[in-house]
């Protein structure tokens, strides 16, 4: 067995206390409130009561019970970050959208979300590119209210195309001053694309993080069509969440939301899983 010089040991033991120094860990872990959306709209002052206790000190809204729930959200320590509007008002009726954004910027929201793109509006190359434009001009109408939009992706904007993918078409037609990406990275996954690869693609352009786990097993694919098994709290999966937060923190990303689209049984108590793995996650 080799001798272990005194110099050596002290050496590595060094680097490895600098190491542990040095590890980071998420300060303030957010909620995507559209995990309890079951339970939330019959018993929000409970649900957001038990979420503030679990730990959670952000939240992002869904835009169509966000009045609803809001006398009792601000009973909380919850700060609401950002909301996931109508994708109508972002594509179709950009006329409404000004309205809306001044309501959610009044309640001091930063960010506005346009959350998904529905099965029979999507395409190709050219339907991605006018959705970019959309994007562009909804942009500049939240970029004159005081707020930034965020586009959120599932996993049909990881499909093959022009040398790259839909995704790529996609920020490249966008404005990078006025469409941020919402990285949601179960969804990368599942098309196949490791989430790490997406954020040190895009870098900064990533300004909020959806963190949430996928099972093993599942196919790749471009599309949402995946069993209600498949959606796992954030460290029970096959997503390597320590290197993708030390990715987002080298891309500068902004905000963290737990998501959990399906869950087992309460929705509380994964949400209560995932921030008892994330809080205490050193990366």
């Amino acid at each position: 067995m080799p001798i272990v010089s005194r110099r050596h040991f002290l050496t590595a033991a060094a680097a490895s206390s600098a190491a542990s120094c040095n590890a980071r860990t998420l300060k303030t872990v957010g909620v995507q409130l559209y995990t309890v959306r079951d339970v939330l709209p019959a018993k929000p002052a409970e649900t957001l009561r038990m979420l503030a206790d679990v730990g959670y000190r952000e939240a992002e809204l869904v835009g169509a019970t966000m009045e609803k729930i809001w006398p009792s959200l601000k009973q909380t320590p919850i700060k609401p970050v950002s909301v996931h509007l109508d994708t109508a008002l972002f594509t179709r009726d950009q006329g409404e959208l000004p309205a809306a954004l001044d309501d959610a910027k009044q309640r001091g929201l930063e960010y506005a979300v346009c959350p998904y793109i529905a099965p029979n509006d999507r395409g190709g190359i050219d339907v991605i590119r006018k959705l970019g434009e959309a994007l562009n001009k909804a942009g500049e109408i939240c970029r004159k209210a005081g707020m930034k939009l965020c586009y959120h992706n599932h996993a049909f904007e990881f499909e093959p195309a022009a040398g790259g993918t839909l995704l790529d078409e996609l920020m490249r037609t966008a404005d990078p001053k006025l469409v941020g990406l919402e990285l949601d990275i179960m969804w990368a996954q599942v098309a196949g694309v490791p989430p790490v690869r997406v954020l040190e693609k895009y870098g900064q352009r990533v300004w909020l993080l959806h963190l949430k786990n996928v099972a093993p097993g599942i196919p790749e694919q471009y599309n949402e069509m995946v069993d209600r098994a498949a959606f796992r709290e954030v460290g029970n999966g096959v997503i390597d969440v320590p290197a993708v937060l030390n990715a987002a923190a080298k891309a500068g990303v902004k905000h963290y939301f737990v998501e959990q689209d399906q869950t087992p049984g309460d929705p509380v108590a994964s949400l209560r899983r995932s921030f008892e793995y994330v809080s205490k996650l050193k990366y």
